[in-house]
């Protein structure tokens, strides 16, 4: 809608990763092809993605990191009893006062809340002169004062969050609002017309952006024990910030395979589509693969992904992995059992298609912009 604006509020960095800020983008997307002026207010933690969002032509608006507290100003009760509040560097008294002028200058429709970090303490603290809210959250331990609350999480159910919100809020769960790009609407009939013979020749390593815990190095040196085709290529995808990633090149220059190491990629859909088998974290790429029909193994890697990961794996719709149980062990077995039983690729495939069509992103950004005429999905 022209002359419309959002504000966004998110952040990324080594400790939190790049998910929240990429569905984010991925919403602000929807609705700049709807004519929507979309801004974002993010902390400058290392590994932001501040220039990434400037790069896609939308405002970037920084809060500078831990300068909006004097020494000794954060207390206890400032930091409160979110799990997560650590991950906002300040208080979410600091942070809102932050955010204040910035808000007030942009003059907004909407905010767009995505932070493990605030809740309705900072929410109502904004939230003034008819501005509406959007809460995007996966976790339902917190509560808000949203609008509207979208939580793209397969299994989870509007009940789980009657408790946080107000009566009035429109309370959207569940994986077909998955927030996705427009590439995988649009590769999804590719992905699945080209799963015919479910042979293993290519594998997709992609363990988040920012992989703090290198866990890549582990699965690429598991890999090594594992019997794959000897035409077998691996692509291996991490973000720019990621820390461990020059060990990463290394190790993929004694892989016995082909294995490419890529870097920021702009073409994710399209590596996913190509791959026969996806070894990924979970999050909101999970419901990337899902749409596109990737057999994957997946790796919970934080406690927050526990709760879909299972949910996927009772649905067939990935294998789940969990590091702390080794990982070798289990990615052999399940590569191998790749290898002999095309049919376990097959399964995995037509199940995972199930959960998300990828037009998600399109109706929540039509929401927004017709928020008082809709009355449901």
């Amino acid at each position: 809608m022209k002359g419309m604006k959002v504000v966004f509020r998110a952040d990324a960095s080594l400790q939190i990763g790049i998910g929240h800020v990429m569905r984010c983008l991925t919403l602000a997307e929807a609705l700049k092809d709807a004519g929507v002026d979309c801004h974002f207010i993010c902390r400058e933690h290392p590994g932001h993605l501040l220039d990434l969002i400037d790069g896609k032509g939308f405002g970037a608006h920084s809060l500078k990191n831990g300068e909006d507290a004097e020494p000794g100003e954060i207390t206890t009760d400032d930091l409160d009893e979110l799990a997560h509040a650590s991950w906002l560097g300040v208080s979410q008294q600091q942070d809102a006062k932050a955010c204040e002028q910035i808000i007030a200058d942009l003059k907004p429709s909407w905010l767009v809340v995505d932070h493990y970090g605030l809740d309705a303490r900072w929410e109502l603290s904004l939230k003034k002169n008819g501005l509406k809210l959007l809460v995007i959250d996966d976790l339902a331990d917190r509560i808000h004062a949203s609008d509207i609350l979208l939580d793209q999480t397969f299994g989870r159910a509007p009940k789980d969050y009657r408790a946080l919100v107000p009566s009035g809020c429109l309370v959207l769960c569940g994986a077909k609002y998955a927030l996705l790009r427009h590439e995988f609407k649009r590769l999804r009939h590719y992905s699945l017309k080209r799963r015919v013979n479910y042979k293993l020749e290519s594998i997709l390593v992609s363990l988040g952006g920012v992989d703090k815990d290198n866990i890549t190095l582990q699965v690429l040196e598991g890999l090594k024990e594992v019997r794959l085709p000897s035409t077998c290529r691996i692509t291996v995808v991490m973000g720019s910030t990621a820390p461990w990633l020059k060990e990463v090149q290394n190790i993929a220059n004694t892989m016995p395979w082909r294995t490419e190491v890529l870097v920021g990629v702009s073409n994710m859909a399209q590596l996913m589509a190509e791959c026969d088998l996806s070894i990924g974290a979970g999050g909101a790429t999970s419901w990337e693969r899902c749409c596109l029909g990737v057999p994957t193994a997946l790796l919970v890697l934080a406690e927050n992904q526990k709760f879909a990961a299972s949910l996927l794996s009772e649905a067939k719709a990935v294998v789940m992995v969990s590091p702390e149980e080794g990982l070798l062990p289990q990615l052999k077995l399940i590569i191998e059992r790749a290898v002999d039983s095309p049919n376990y690729l097959k399964v995995l495939s037509e199940s995972a298609q199930l959960i998300t069509d990828g037009t998600g992103g399109e109706y929540i950004g039509s929401l927004i912009t017709k928020f008082d005429r809709i009355d449901g999905y």
